[in-house]
């Protein structure tokens, strides 16, 4: 990004304050719905990925159905009976080996591994669930879909003197959940979902709108849902709701 030093975006904004706070891959981790709900629940956990991942594997299947007839030579024709969900495997890379001392990797595993027990909510509701999740990476273009956490493979590849793992590369594999739902992506068939985010330094509204949508210039609908009457004015703490890729784009 060196070259771009001194350039702005469509905002107005040097594309080196909007790289600053961008575009660290998430997974938003909440309660399964109630009932018959496609919309995942409260927000229990938003996992951020302190390396992003060097690539994603997205597969997606069509099932089809043939029954072999003895009569028929050349084979009987298949019926088509439905696509599948689609399904995205990555790595994630923890790492604290500058601080030997840290169970900061065990206490992220243990986050991780906790997306394949059920929740003590679903259970209290008499409908027993892990939670569903919400992956996304930079603007919903790369991969932004509800899922479940289908296995959790952690390695640890590193070790302090007193044996904490201070290093590990866990392998997720997600399973998406469909649903037809108003206002549901069309392009991939991802749920909507609103998300929350805590403002840090330096975060403006361009920057998170930049961030979330890949347009600095659709900040208002930002401010919109969350009566922001002064946006230069943002304080540290302070939690965003942040709308759905489908209300920001909807015409």
């Amino acid at each position: 990004m060196a070259g771009k030093e001194g350039a702005f975006d469509k905002a107005g904004n040097k594309f080196s304050e909007v790289i600053g706070s961008l575009v660290h891959a998430t997974l938003a981790i909440h309660e399964p719905p109630l009932g018959h709900s496609t919309t995942p629940g409260a927000l229990i956990k938003s996992f951020g990925f302190e390396f992003n991942p060097s690539q994603l594997s997205l597969t997606r299947r069509a099932q089809w159905q043939s029954t072999p007839t003895a009569m028929v030579r050349d084979g009987a024709l298949p019926e088509f009976m439905g696509p599948e969900p689609l399904e995205l495997s990555v790595a994630v890379f923890l790492d604290r080996s500058d601080d030997p001392d840290s169970n900061d990797v065990m206490k992220m595993v243990e986050s991780l591994f906790s997306c394949c027990e059920v929740t003590s909510m679903s259970i209290a509701a008499k409908q027993p669930s892990t939670p569903w999740v919400i992956f996304q990476w930079g603007s919903f273009r790369t991969a932004r879909f509800t899922a479940y956490v289908e296995s959790v493979d952690t390695t640890y590849t590193l070790f302090g003197t007193s044996g904490m793992p201070i290093r590990a590369t866990c392998q997720l594999r997600l399973h998406e959940i469909p649903g037809k739902t108003l206002g549901q992506n069309p392009t991939s068939g991802a749920l909507t979902a609103r998300r929350v985010h805590r403002v840090v330094a330096g975060d403006s509204l361009q920057s998170l709108a930049w961030r979330e949508y890949g347009d600095a210039t659709v900040w208002r609908a930002i401010a919109e849902t969350n009566e922001i009457d002064d946006p230069a004015r943002l304080s540290p703490g302070t939690e965003l709701i942040l709308p759905a890729v489908e209300e920001v784009t909807a015409p």
